[in-house]
């Protein structure tokens, strides 16, 4: 599904069935560098289920014109004006890692939008090496690399994958080195008031976290949920990139949490 977006061609994958703004939404937000495929069997799930499904690609991000946008509080901004442009008026938000944070500020910024808030491997702030935003900032195929070589859990590191034939890492790399990697994670490392912004909110809000991420520690997803009052799932076995790497666990944990605020 192809939308204008503050006059630019934004691009959203739709679950695989065409978007019907009258069903409940539910809007999926990618990580740093990545794009809509990072969700591509949760949305799928929703869609075939009950629900519309929005995943965009955040502008400059694969399919969507513009520039990419450089701060975490235009993001959320940005989103507010995309579900406009999508007719929506409230939707369910996941964001995964930086798209979590985008999450906040949309519900900061505009929390009529946001009907509930779920957050994958993230915390209320998300510290970025120096090191690897030069090495994005020279190369975002180079810094893909680094990234995903903590990003991972140690199955996927032994090539485990759950799709037959298809290794995560791998994917993870491609949709990365042609994304504007080093924008997204010098917007991360310059969010600092995740924790005061999800305190100050009042939206039903829950927490899927990974035992083996390395990127956002449990303890920092934990203190962001007694931040937002939120209930919090632990995935063990697997690390920060909770959507590609174990989807189905997540998908799982996300169907019971959705469906149990709609």
């Amino acid at each position: 599904m192809e939308l204008q977006v503050r006059d630019n061609n934004t691009y959203a994958a739709t679950g695989g069935k065409v978007f019907d703004r009258r069903l409940s939404t539910v809007l999926f937000i990618h990580g740093s560098g990545l794009d809509h495929r990072s969700w591509a069997l949760q949305t799928r799930w929703f869609a075939y289920n009950g629900y519309s499904v929005l995943a965009p690609d955040l502008p400059g991000h694969s399919l969507s014109d513009g520039a990419p946008l450089k701060s975490i509080e235009e993001m959320g901004l940005w989103l507010a004006d995309f579900l406009t442009a999508a007719g929506v008026q409230a939707a369910h938000v996941v964001g995964h890692s930086q798209g979590f944070l985008c999450a906040l500020e949309l519900a900061r910024q505009v929390p009529e939008k946001v009907r509930t808030l779920t957050g994958v491997g993230t915390a209320g702030a998300i510290p970025v090496n120096p090191a690897l935003i030069e090495a994005a900032l020279e190369s975002a195929g180079k810094a893909a690399e680094m990234l995903l070589q903590w990003g991972f859990g140690s199955k996927s590191h032994y090539g485990m994958s759950a799709i037959p034939g298809m290794q995560p890492i791998a994917i993870g790399r491609q949709i990365m080195s042609n994304n504007p990697l080093a924008v997204d994670l010098q917007a991360c490392a310059a969010y600092h008031t995740g924790e005061e912004v999800a305190s100050k909110l009042e939206i039903p809000s829950n927490l899927v976290l990974a035992g083996e991420d390395r990127l956002t520690p449990v303890k920092g997803g934990k203190r962001l949920a007694e931040k937002l009052k939120a209930g919090y799932t632990v995935i063990e076995g697997y690390g920060h990139m909770l959507p590609i790497e174990a989807p189905k666990q997540c998908l799982h944990q996300l169907r019971e949490l959705v469906s149990s605020f709609d």
